[in-house]
């Protein structure tokens, strides 16, 4: 079983932000809270860790992994978004939003989805998951923490800490924070295209 910390929702403790973030100063894999339920994170260049989520998940190089990041203008430095997309996101955010926008040369190459060479961004609305973005100093690697041959509906955090933690190097507790996954946008072309429904309003539908 890995460490289980707990950090305050809304006053993340410094020195408990410091030991997370050593775990993924070291490559490892942690499970933290966002504001559409618990996720797993990693640093942009931690090999091991991207392949021991792409294992746990069971995913395929058709997935879109998502760049968790503090403000516009660093989503600017690792995706490329047309003004219209700028608009957009700078009046959902932050929030339970995943933008699909095409990948900077920044970006590793792991982390792009391999056919249109994308990635989703998210800018969301949780104090603990920007607060593990400041304390990296770069955007933070994200998946969705969805056990493929689980049905999760009803977990509290103590189940989901119970089956994640043996595969996980830190679990972040800051008590439960929904369960409803992101909604996800596609800006890739000229036209904003829903992808999935999730916890935030769509404005454009």
């Amino acid at each position: 079983m890995s460490p289980r910390l707990c950090i305050h929702p809304e006053n993340p403790q410094p020195r408990l932000l410091a030991q997370a973030t050593a775990v993924l100063n070291k490559g490892g894999l942690i499970a933290y809270p966002t504001d559409s339920g618990y996720a797993l994170g990693w640093r942009m260049n931690a090999q091991g860790a991207y392949e021991r989520v792409m294992r746990l998940r069971k995913l395929d190089s058709r997935h879109n992994f998502t760049l968790i990041c503090r403000h516009l203008s660093e989503v600017g430095a690792y995706a490329r978004m047309s003004d219209a997309a700028f608009r957009l996101i700078r009046s959902l955010t932050p929030g339970p939003y995943t933008f699909l926008l095409p990948a900077a040369a920044e970006v590793p190459r792991h982390l792009k989805q391999a056919k249109k060479r994308s990635v989703g961004v998210r800018i969301p609305d949780h104090r603990v998951a920007l607060a593990l973005v400041e304390a990296s100093g770069e955007p933070l690697s994200s998946s969705s923490l969805i056990l493929p041959d689980e049905d999760m509906a009803g977990w509290e955090v103590d189940d989901l800490y119970d089956h994640v933690s043996p595969a996980v190097d830190l679990f972040v507790d800051s008590g439960f924070c929904g369960n409803e996954p992101t909604t996800v946008i596609d800006l890739l072309d000229d036209t904003p295209q829903l992808v999935r429904q999730g916890r935030g309003e769509v404005p454009f539908a």
